[in-house]
């Protein structure tokens, strides 16, 4: 009886190792969703200065939008998020190395961006803001930025469309940075998602500042996937779990905390 006993817990320890080792070489192989199902976690990069995006609160928190966003998609894949922030160029190096697993970080899709990353779903929709000095009227459209002076996060999609118009761009880490050095003069204009305009005006309706002209059509904002075949089952997986959470209204709901309106529309 002790034999058989015996006999059956070697069996039981040697389908547990076959089971661990098959997951071990399915995340050896190159499936990166079972890597992270594996590791229990999603290693989510962000710049946690760009409010009401990622900031931090009065207690020091991370929190925001695309925090709560990375949170409830982390939740769908059965993991939990682990934020790393840093600055905006830095997002992309550190997924191109692999330090990262995502960045979530209101990223626009651009046909630029596709050629080096995959896109998921989008998961929101902004438009962008040309904003400047109330009173200065040098600059009313686009085309006027050429020969200006407009300031924006080094690799930004606001930065490579201030360039595209004939503009000199300096580059900083934040927002806040970038508004300032509008009002204060060193720079003539900044551009930036309107929606961040207008959440940083609500709590600076003082400021001196005012949005001459949109973009007249609406940027997807997406997640960027590492390209290549590993990486398939988890882009398939942060889709499903982008489309779950608009359907069911989550984002809607996280989008109306943070910006008053629904930028899944």
């Amino acid at each position: 009886m002790q034999k058989k006993n015996m006999v059956k817990a070697a069996v039981a320890v040697f389908a547990a190792l076959a089971l661990f080792t098959g997951c071990s070489k399915k995340a050896e192989n190159g499936d990166f969703l079972s890597a992270v199902q594996q590791k229990g976690k999603l290693v989510v990069a962000q710049e946690g200065t760009w409010a009401p995006w990622t900031f931090h609160d009065e207690k020091g928190d991370l929190v925001g939008f695309d925090k709560e966003v990375a949170d409830a998609i982390a939740a769908k894949l059965g993991v939990k998020a682990e934020f790393a922030e840093g600055e905006w160029d830095g997002l992309f190096a550190g997924l191109d190395a692999k330090r990262y697993d995502i960045i979530v970080n209101g990223v626009e899709y651009t046909a630029e961006r596709a050629e080096k990353y995959d896109f998921t779903e989008p998961y929101a929709y902004i438009h962008t803001a040309l904003i400047v000095r109330t009173g200065d009227d040098r600059i009313k459209t686009f085309e006027d930025l050429k020969g200006m002076t407009t300031t924006n996060s080094i690799g930004s999609t606001y930065m490579e469309l201030a360039e595209q118009y004939g503009a000199k761009v300096l580059g900083v880490d934040s927002l806040e940075q970038t508004l300032e050095m509008v009002l204060s003069g060193r720079a003539d204009a900044t551009l930036n998602a309107d929606v961040s305009f207008y959440d940083y005006m609500s709590v600076h309706p003082e400021a001196p500042l005012t949005v001459v002209a949109l973009t007249p059509d609406a940027s997807n904002v997406v997640i960027p996937v590492r390209k290549g075949a590993e990486n398939a089952s988890f882009k398939a997986a942060v889709d499903t779990a982008i489309k779950e959470l608009k359907a069911d209204g989550t984002i809607g709901k996280i989008s109306m905390k943070y910006f008053g309106s629904d930028l899944t529309k």
